[in-house]
């Protein structure tokens, strides 16, 4: 019952940016709220490995981190272009002071929250972060978290990411969009 009343009261006019550390869910609950919300959903990793022709770690492999973030920053410009989608962005994106300001200014940024325990577990299950190679997960999120968490509470939307399946946070962002 939730899921058709929520958003079919949802009238989106702009493009809506999920934020967040590596493991929240970005791309899998971008995927089905844009579903939900009957609109397009884009992923900037993949966006940014089919302009390269290459994957994310095979950039940071060749060219670095600053390469692949200057990258990522034209990308997501190209992709807030005013029409109402929804955007999943990589864990540093939003870090970005240009990105950062255009997500605000022209979107509407939701950070997906977890804690570093919860996304350590998640990202275990594949081996594809280029900054989680051959280190700790959970040093390296708790690490990052208290970076980059004071900077993903710039964002309008808090929705914290539990335990329990995407619709979950799913539901939680359609009420949080709700006017």
């Amino acid at each position: 019952m939730l899921q058709t009343q929520a958003s079919d009261l949802l009238q989106i006019t702009r493009p809506i940016v999920l934020i967040g550390l590596m493991g929240v869910g970005k791309t899998t609950v971008g995927r089905r709220l844009a579903q939900r919300l009957r609109l397009p959903f884009a992923d900037a990793d993949a966006e940014i490995e089919t302009a390269a022709g290459m994957t994310v770690s095979e950039i940071f492999d060749r060219f670095g981190e600053a390469h692949f973030r200057d990258g990522e920053r034209r990308v997501i410009a190209r992709l807030i272009d005013g029409s109402p989608k929804v955007i999943a962005t990589g864990g540093g994106a939003f870090l970005n002071a240009d990105t950062r300001a255009l997500i605000l200014d022209q979107a509407t940024a939701i950070w997906l929250d977890a804690a570093p325990k919860i996304l350590a577990e998640r990202v275990s299950r594949r081996d594809h972060r280029p900054l989680l190679r051959g280190k700790d997960p959970l040093q390296v999120l708790t690490e990052l978290a208290a970076v980059r968490n004071p900077v993903y509470a710039l964002a309008p939307i808090h929705i914290v990411s539990r335990m329990a399946p995407h619709e979950a946070t799913v539901n939680d962002i359609l009420l949080a969009l709700r006017p």
